[in-house]
């Protein structure tokens, strides 16, 4: 079996296993954020394909589509549930950037790894600092969407 496949199964059971560290009473928000979340990245997945920016040469249903089945709609989805469940409301704003900062910045990383050592992605016209700038984007939009959802903007979740 090819390593890019073995890191593909190892991030399933991995990720998989995250899903058991979100609260009980934090699932219904973890859902939401799930969910949204996988609307975006569906979109951006397309996009960036498309206009070829990025590619997947070894991934899940290479036949049906080009983006990355596990990353664009699993992985990535449940680390924005994490992230969410786990949102600090009460802390100060300085906290609440490096809370974002952190979690860019970790899913960043090992993508950039996976770059260079696997075919799990390729950079085309792409960089790292981009996967950066649009996980935190998307990061915003799905804590505002969230907020929205069970809030409005009133308040913030508590």
């Amino acid at each position: 079996m090819k390593v890019d496949w073995i890191i593909l199964i190892f991030v399933w059971i991995l990720t998989f296993a995250l899903i058991f560290i979100i609260p009980r009473n934090k699932r219904r928000l973890a859902i939401v954020a799930f969910l949204f979340k996988q609307v975006i990245t569906w979109i951006v997945g397309l996009v960036v394909v498309q206009y070829h920016l990025l590619s997947y040469p070894v991934r899940l249903f290479s036949t049906v589509n080009r983006s990355s089945f596990t990353y664009e709609y699993f992985v990535y989805p449940v680390i924005c549930a994490i992230f969410n469940s786990f949102y600090p409301n009460l802390r100060k704003p300085m906290f609440k950037f490096f809370y974002y900062f952190a979690f860019c910045t970790i899913l960043t990383i090992p993508e950039v790894i996976l770059e260079k050592k696997t075919d799990l992605i390729h950079y085309i016209h792409w960089t790292w600092y981009w996967t950066w700038i649009t996980l935190l984007i998307t990061f915003v939009m799905t804590r505002y969407f969230c907020v929205w959802f069970f809030n409005g903007f009133s308040k913030d979740m508590n």
